[in-house]
């Protein structure tokens, strides 16, 4: 008696949790297509049908973590200041991508790769940060603590200066306790800037 045919959205699942397994293993560069084939008792060209590459599964895996983090800072909106909640939300993103780079290294093997090129999951990771520093900048002006006349463009320029201790590059980089310190301050003069906006 043959199996009843899965669906297709149940073998691309399968797919990506077997690829985000090994990858958690082995590290991404060290699996291959035919290694997730064979975990899972299909053929290559099976997984080629579902992501026609081995970055093709890496964007998935990213884009997918990418809306956990997302939902997870959504949780600091009621329970944090509006004056505070630029500095929480900033430590909350650091310190989840730190865990990443010490619990799932695969994660940040595969930014790296990819960091150079213009993915789904980079783009989608800008506007994740784009929009929440655009909510809190609203917060802010609704609070009377902050003033800005385009708080979508002045998102662009938070989320660069705050590049510094959210892209991996620097992440990967930088020296243990040194993050957290520089955090405060980016932050500190972001605040400084937001409350007290130069006359033009």
């Amino acid at each position: 008696m043959r199996k009843p045919r899965r669906k297709a959205e149940e073998t691309r699942e399968d797919i990506l949790l077997k690829a985000e397994e090994l990858f958690r293993a082995d590290g991404f560069s060290k699996v291959s297509i035919a290694d997730i084939a064979a975990a899972l008792g299909m053929s290559p060209a099976n997984v080629f049908k579902h992501y026609h590459s081995k970055t093709a599964l890496a964007v998935a895996i990213t884009e997918r973590h990418i809306s956990r983090m997302s939902a997870r800072l959504e949780s600091l909106d009621d329970t944090v200041q509006v004056s505070e909640r630029l500095l929480k939300v900033a430590q909350r993103l650091m310190e989840s991508h730190l865990d990443d780079l010490r619990c799932s290294p695969y994660i940040f093997e595969m930014v790296l790769m990819t960091a150079d090129t213009d993915f789904p999951s980079g783009r989608l990771y800008k506007q994740l940060l784009e929009e929440k520093f655009e909510a809190i900048i609203r917060a802010g002006i609704e609070a009377g603590i902050y003033h800005c006349p385009d708080p979508a463009r002045t998102a662009k320029a938070v989320s660069a200066a705050l590049a510094s201790v959210l892209h991996p590059v620097f992440l990967v980089r930088s020296r243990p306790g040194e993050l957290p310190e520089r955090c405060e301050v980016v932050v500190e003069l972001i605040n400084a800037a937001l409350q007290n906006p130069l006359d033009k």
